[in-house]
């Protein structure tokens, strides 16, 4: 018999994963192993007042988040936006402007619980406003299989070299 193209959310095994005291959520993907190909999703839950992932922008990649339950707040470039059940939040590729982040409210009685939604595509830059990085991947796009990918790198943006630094022109061995 075929796989299902349905799937119940309420059957999804989630990996909880958390980072220092801030970052803290548990996460099922299920777009590629439904033969999604040019399509990201998961299914998110975060506990009130944490955060699944830091403030972030793709430069090539689509997202759209779906809120299914609980409460909280959408960082959005430099603004925040309340966001709640039923609530969608659409989040374009672009550059800080474009950065995004939420955050579970620390008096919500349930975690935030929302889907996200992403295009697939790579080679993806990503900005981390509040860190200074960047991100490049290639080879499988940001939440793809990291198995995939060619290139992974996260790099401070002050780390900036010349376009000619170390190249001499001397290919010889």
């Amino acid at each position: 018999m075929p796989r299902s193209p349905v799937i119940p959310l309420d059957q999804l095994v989630l990996d909880r994963y958390t980072h220092g005291p801030h970052f803290e959520a548990a996460q099922a993907a299920f777009a590629a192993t439904a033969g999604a190909t040019h399509l990201g999703a998961r299914l998110i839950e975060v506990p009130p007042g944490k955060r699944a992932w830091p403030h972030h922008a793709h430069h090539a990649n689509d997202e759209l988040f779906v809120i299914l339950a609980g409460s909280g707040e959408l960082r959005w470039g430099e603004d925040r936006y309340p966001v709640t059940s039923g609530d969608v939040v659409v989040c374009p590729a672009g550059g800080e402007e474009n950065a995004h982040q939420l955050i579970a409210a620390t008096d919500s009685p349930v975690p935030l619980r929302y889907l996200a939604v992403s295009s697939m595509r790579e080679p993806d830059v990503v900005e981390y406003p509040d860190s200074g990085k960047l991100g490049v991947f290639s080879g499988s796009a940001p939440g793809g299989d990291a198995d995939r990918r060619r290139l992974t790198a996260y790099v401070r943006r002050s780390d900036t070299l010349d376009y000619w630094e170390g190249e001499t022109g001397d290919d010889t061995p």
